[in-house]
C-alpha cells in the first residue's frame, strides 16, 4: 500500500508564508509562461522583453544605468541585453549629452514595432490567468504591493 499524497492547504500554513510562496509561484508560473510566448512568437526571451518594456515607456533615451537600475536584472545583464537588442537592430546606443561617461539607450523603429507585437503577445498569453481572472480592484491592490516591496527595497540600499 503507497501512502496517499496531499498538498498542503492554505489554511495549513501561516498567511504571511502562503502569501510569499504565493508571488514566488505567481511570478514564476507567469514569466515562464511569457517567456515560451515570447520566445516561440518573437525570438524574444522575456529579459529581452523587460528591456524593451521599460525602453517604450520612456519618451526619452534611457541612460544605460537607469535600466540597471529599474529592471529585475543586474547592471551585467543589462549591458548583454542591450548588446544583443543592438545587434538585432533594436534598440541604439548614444553618448549621453549630459553625462559624457554615460550611454542612453533608445528603441528603433523596428524596436517599436517588435515591443508592440510581443506586448499584444504577452497581454494576449496573460489575459485567461491573469489579467481576465483579476478586476481593476485586485490590479491596483498588487501593484500597491509591488510598489511598497520596493520602495522598502530601495530605502534598504540607500542605508
Amino acid at each position: 500500500m503507497t501512502p496517499r499524497t496531499k498538498k498542503l492547504t492554505q489554511a495549513e500554513m501561516p498567511d504571511a508564508d502562503y502569501a510569499f510562496y504565493g508571488l514566488v509561484w505567481a511570478g514564476t508560473t507567469l514569466t515562464e509562461r511569457v517567456d515560451r510566448a515570447l520566445t516561440k512568437a518573437h525570438d524574444l526571451p522575456v529579459s529581452w522583453f523587460e528591456v524593451l518594456l521599460w525602453l517604450a515607456a520612456s519618451p526619452e533615451p534611457v541612460p544605460a544605468s537607469v535600466l540597471g537600475n529599474s529592471t529585475m536584472l543586474s547592471r551585467s545583464q543589462v549591458s548583454r541585453v542591450v548588446d544583443a537588442l543592438q545587434g538585432r537592430g533594436l534598440v541604439t546606443r548614444t553618448p549621453s549629452a549630459r553625462d559624457a561617461r554615460s550611454v542612453e539607450v533608445a528603441l528603433t523603429p523596428e524596436g517599436h514595432r517588435l515591443f508592440a507585437a510581443a506586448d499584444a503577445t504577452r497581454r494576449e498569453v496573460l489575459a485567461p490567468v491573469f489579467t481576465d481572472l483579476l478586476d481593476a480592484q485586485d490590479i491596483a491592490a498588487l501593484a500597491a504591493v509591488w510598489r511598497k516591496l520596493k520602495a522598502a527595497k530601495e530605502k534598504h540600499a540607500d542605508q
